[in-house]
């Protein structure tokens, strides 16, 4: 019973604490809005080849069907075009790409060995790729929208970054997260706010929103995300693009900030996000590096022959909203048309757990590692590269207009003063049962759909009113499963909907297969421009 009412007490303190931020803050930000940004749309794509897979652009550059400069151009100029809207790019690199784009289109008229050696060797030779600014990138900031590391510039490559280099794709530049990687929306005071491309008074959602944004409006046509509560899969719902949360310890982390402390590398995970369902696959192969051989991603899927579960809701009694009916709808017309293709059987299934996937993922996320160590308090990481903050003098400063912080990171570093002592046994329990029941659901052939968020993108702002509906996708990390974020077409106001794909631990290929198949039934991604 005590261990109950400090539970709730912590909840309450928490919501009560943004609510009456809020208050004061949405205002604030709300004038701090560009009105003439809002009130446009972006144009439509015009050019051909920002509309083509990046394996079919990589493809068409080793054939000499079109230069790596010419792509690279193309891209160039859409950033250029859209940018000054979405504010999705921070910092770019473009000199520098069209210098390595020039000396891809030598090596290719000078190779001997043929378009296939080039394939197999670097096979995404001359293609242009965006990078989270989380994620180090040599001679780019690497700030996760602080300001007191608005001077830090990285001498190298994070592993993933050199990875992708090394197969030959040459980034554009870096682009906007929320305030260290923790808030459903990509806003910070260093760099200002990401709009979404279908609507710019909506949020890309966080904390991959820049890479989302830019995605989503054709700036990219592939990228790299972090996820440790749904920040690659909340992006791709929100710019109705492809997102893929690999299975944790595959993709290193390695050159990200803020590192991971505590049990966070049990958690986070690195991986694509694509306009293309098409590019997921080769991405992943690239990223994983030498843990490729962990998975089967070479296995041939039959969709035919897999097992298939849909998730409605969480059951509508955890701290999230429940599920809008135009995405329960969505999601039940795609299960009614996978069993009309397929020939298979969707079984709805429910989990009472879920009721307290925020409670577990909050849990866990303070858990210490082996040895006892905590998790790097988030006020130390506020502070860097000098002294933790204070969180209620941030607060006090931000209602002045004074604080270098977003109310978001304030209300976080506040709620961690709440966190219990130790972790509640009942929430423990729940997790463990859980764990054991959806493992031994999916298996190695199962696959369940799940929302990714209870409503289409949000206003911006809005996230700090209801701040966990991020729920429906950060369960999956503490589970520690695959999952492949899906687009299925637009709502009635003209908003990304979709859907979640699940598969069992290291199953990352079979909801890859699932998601070739939604992108060819329910047409992936649309141009934001030409609704």
């Amino acid at each position: 019973m005590a261990l109950n009412l400090l539970r709730k007490s912590q909840e309450l303190f928490i919501f009560l604490t943004i609510r009456i931020l809020l208050l004061v803050f949405r205002l604030i930000s709300h004038f701090k809005a560009s009105p003439s940004a809002a009130s446009r749309r972006l144009p439509p794509v015009r050019d051909p080849l920002l509309l083509l897979p990046a394996t079919q652009l990589a493809r068409k550059i080793r054939r000499r069907e079109v230069s790596s400069v010419e792509v690279v151009q193309a891209y160039i100029d859409r950033i250029q075009e859209v940018n000054p809207l979405i504010n999705a790019v921070v910092k770019d690199r473009f000199a520098a790409a069209l210098q390595e784009a020039t000396q891809v289109d030598k090596l290719i008229e000078e190779e001997k060995g043929g378009e296939d050696v080039l394939e197999d060797r670097l096979p995404l030779l001359g293609v242009p790729v965006s990078i989270k600014e989380s994620f180090a990138v040599q001679g780019m900031p690497n700030a996760t929208g602080l300001i007191s590391r608005r001077e830090f510039v990285s001498t190298s490559d994070a592993v993933l970054v050199a990875l992708l280099k090394r197969a030959g794709a040459i980034p554009l530049g870096v682009t906007n997260t929320s305030e260290l990687c923790m808030w459903a929306e990509s806003n910070n005071h260093l760099y200002g706010i990401a709009r979404n491309p279908y609507d710019l008074n909506r949020t890309p959602g966080g904390s991959s929103g820049g890479e989302g944004s830019i995605l989503g409006a054709a700036g990219a046509v592939i990228g790299v995300g972090s996820d440790i509560g749904g920040s690659i899969r909340m992006p791709a719902f929100f710019n109705g693009i492809f997102g893929h949360k690999t299975t944790p310890g595959i993709v290193s982390n390695d050159g990200q900030f803020p590192p991971s402390s505590g049990r966070h590398l049990e958690y986070v995970s690195n991986g694509p996000m694509c306009r293309y369902a098409d590019d997921l696959l080769p991405m992943l192969r690239i990223m994983a590096g030498p843990n490729l051989k962990m998975l089967s991603l070479d296995m041939k899927v039959d969709l035919k022959k897999l097992r298939f579960f849909t998730l409605p809701d969480d059951g509508g009694r955890s701290l999230a909203f429940p599920v809008s009916s135009e995405i329960k709808d969505m999601q039940r017309k795609m299960v009614e048309r996978l069993e009309s293709d397929l020939g298979v059987r969707v079984e709805e299934v429910n989990f009472p757990e879920l009721q307290y996937s925020t409670q577990i993922w909050m849990t866990y996320m303070s858990l210490p590692d082996d040895d006892g160590k905590p998790p790097q308090p988030f006020t130390e990481l506020m502070g860097e590269p000098g002294p933790p903050v204070k969180p209620l003098w941030e607060l006090l400063k931000r209602l002045l207009g004074m604080s270098d912080h977003t109310v978001a990171a304030i209300g976080l570093a506040i709620s961690e003063m709440a966190n219990p002592a130790a972790p509640p046994p009942f929430i423990l329990q729940q997790k463990k049962s859980l764990q054991e029941k959806v493992d031994k659901l999916l298996g190695t052939d199962g696959v369940l759909f799940c929302p990714p968020h209870p409503r289409v993108a949000p206003r911006h702002h809005e996230p700090l009113l209801r701040p966990y509906d991020f729920s429906y996708t950060a369960i999956f990390n503490i589970l520690g499963l695959p999952v492949t974020q899906c687009p299925l077409g637009l709502s009635k106001e003209g908003l990304p909907l979709g859907v979640q794909v699940i598969g069992g631990k290291l199953q990352d290929q079979v909801t890859l297969a699932v998601a070739i198949y939604l992108e060819k039934t329910f047409g992936g991604w649309r141009d934001p421009g030409s609704i």
